[in-house]
């Protein structure tokens, strides 16, 4: 028996049959040409690229006809990465300059773009660099003279391993016979992690080792949930995760028959339950969970890795997808959250000491009026075919709200103007994740018709805590009383003005907080699809008096850990009370 730990990137236990998929990546050998072979080396370059764009655009027809069109969006972003200039400018650059093979060049090119996206800071933004590694491999295979293979379909109940599934990999995976996929590199955000969520194929990624050939054919048991992979397991462990199976497979069930019931307290309080997404594939996962639409849809993707920005067709197309997938439900979209630590290429930066308090967000949208108007008339236009609300991101004072809605009408004006429709009282909500926007909470209400807290950031921000640093993570505390403090001031403030307090944060998605939130008055919770049917269940066996209660009592100690400690004792008593 052969136990590894690896990162859980999609919930679920699987039993079954290891299959070791070949996706190794190719080995580059650097060597000197002589200044005469450059033009050749060039041209090796030209044809390759163009030859993977036919690759990708055969990929896509035969995903259109196999998968439908609500599953091209990987397609075209990789056809996107392809159609970079910098790509083929700086990789022929090289060749003539360093005199080198074309294909050592483009492991330069490729090797840059690596250490650019290694100091951004948001996780999800900085695993698109697979994103990258999968369009350059495909080059790399078609210089070499080895095609791209569609990924096999494998006999039932397998579990396929290889170093990287990409995600035309996973949708052509034969999901009646793949039980699970395993992962070498990797991680939660990846596009890979994210697609096997929405499809619902438990998967561990960062598993090294996994995928030694003398390992295929072993039977294996893949635990999504923990992030575990046991490879020939005895009987004892092979009974444990069996057992682990199948009541996980129950409450699972269990819970998919609350999905239709109301997310409403047990004295009929109620509260909105919705989803944040990345992509159009996630909204059916959404709903299928309980989830009345999306509370964070975000948009960042459609801008990375682009020599030139979107356009209004594009967005709107995307955007649209995205609409279609969880009608006829609201949409929130929160326009760009990014900035010169992600890599937007169609833009020129200046290189910031600190681009988590630099120009990113709202202040590098209003930066580029005709760049930012293009996204909001964008999503104007899909507000005319059902509910849509815009929030923007990071705003920190009032100047900045009014800039971004005048920018609105704008784009309002210029879409009447071309007789296009949209909705004229569209919805318009802010992000509150700076102290800044805490302390003025009162006056920014007044600006606009709801609020959405990013915890994750405002945690950060308010403890002056990196939570990407493994050093500091014990001091990331969501129950920190200066916390909590500032979300009840929020809620208080949106309330006192008329207005929505909604929350789109991790905190939204973990069942422990669930009393705390509700008790301090926030309407809508967004989270994961994962986590909607158990932060339902907490709630439907709650009541608002009681969830005041605890909400209360939390600010009657001093410390995040005496909080969470007086939290989980109420909760405690609270179950032991239902089996009186």
């Amino acid at each position: 028996m052969r136990s590894f730990t690896g990162i859980a990137v999609s919930p679920g236990i699987s039993v079954g049959r290891l299959r070791v998929v070949d996706r190794r990546r190719i080995n580059i050998s650097e060597y000197p040409i002589l200044p005469e072979e450059v033009t050749r080396e060039i041209e090796r370059l030209t044809v390759a690229i163009a030859d993977t764009r036919v690759e990708l655009e055969h990929l896509k027809s035969h995903l259109a006809e196999t998968t439908g069109e609500d599953h091209l969006f990987f397609i075209e972003t990789h056809l996107m990465i392809l159609s970079d200039e910098r790509l083929f400018s700086e990789t022929s650059a090289t060749i003539a300059s360093g005199l080198i093979n074309a294909e050592s060049a483009l492991q330069r090119t490729l090797q840059r773009y690596r250490e650019a996206f290694a100091s951004i800071e948001d996780a999800y933004l900085r695993e698109r660099i697979n994103d990258v590694e999968t369009v350059i491999e495909r080059v790399f295979k078609s210089m070499s003279g080895e095609k791209t293979e569609q990924f096999p379909i494998h006999e039932s109940r397998s579990i396929v391993a290889a170093h990287d599934i990409t995600p035309a990999d996973m949708l052509q995976i034969d999901r009646n016979n793949v039980l699970a996929v395993i992962t070498e590199i990797g991680g939660r955000t990846s596009h890979t992690a994210i697609l096997a969520r929405a499809l619902e194929i438990p998967a561990v990624a960062g598993v090294e080792g996994v995928c030694d050939v003398l390992l295929d054919g072993s039977p294996v048991i893949v635990d999504g949930t923990a992030g575990t992979v046991i490879v020939n397991p005895d009987r004892e462990t092979f009974q444990t995760f069996l057992s682990r199976k199948q009541h996980y497979e129950y409450v699972e069930s269990e819970l998919l028959k609350t999905a239709h019931l109301p997310a409403v307290t047990l004295d009929g309080h109620a509260i909105s339950l919705r989803g944040n997404v990345e992509i159009p594939e996630e909204g059916a996962s959404v709903l299928k969970h309980g989830g009345i639409g999306v509370g964070l849809y975000r948009t960042e993707i459609l801008f990375m890795n682009r020599s030139e920005m979107p356009d209004e067709d594009e967005q709107y197309f995307l955007y649209h997808s995205m609409q279609q997938a969880i009608k006829p439900h609201p949409l929130t979209v929160r326009t760009l959250d990014a900035g010169g630590d992600k890599l937007l290429e169609g833009l020129d930066h200046t290189a910031e000491q600190n681009p988590a308090l630099g120009v990113r967000a709202i202040r590098l949208s209003l930066g580029m009026p005709y760049e930012f108007k293009k996204q909001l008339r964008a999503i104007l236009r899909i507000s005319a075919e059902g509910p849509v609300r815009i929030m923007f991101p990071m705003i920190s004072g009032i100047d900045e709200v009014r800039a971004a809605t005048a920018l609105l009408e704008e784009a309002k004006l210029e879409l009447a103007d071309a007789g296009i429709p949209f909705d004229s009282g569209i919805k318009v909500g802010i992000m509150i994740e700076i102290p800044a926007a805490v302390t003025m909470a009162d006056l920014l209400a007044k600006e606009v018709d709801f609020f959405s807290v990013g915890t994750n950031d405002l945690i950060q921000y308010t403890l002056a805590i990196d939570r990407t640093n493994e050093q500091l993570s014990q001091l990331y505390q969501p129950l920190h009383p200066a916390v909590l403090r500032s979300l009840r001031h929020i809620v208080d403030a949106a309330h006192n003005a008329g207005i929505e307090a909604c929350l789109c944060g991790e905190m939204a998605g973990d069942p422990l907080y669930l009393p705390v939130l509700l008790g301090l008055g926030f309407d809508e919770l967004s989270m994961g699809a994962g986590s909607l049917l158990r932060v339902k269940q907490i709630l439907r066996r709650c009541t608002r008096k009681r969830a005041l209660q605890i909400a209360a009592g939390c600010f009657d100690y001093s410390t995040a850990a005496e909080v969470e400690m007086y939290l989980k004792r109420q909760i405690t008593l609270d179950v032991a009370e239902s089996f009186d």
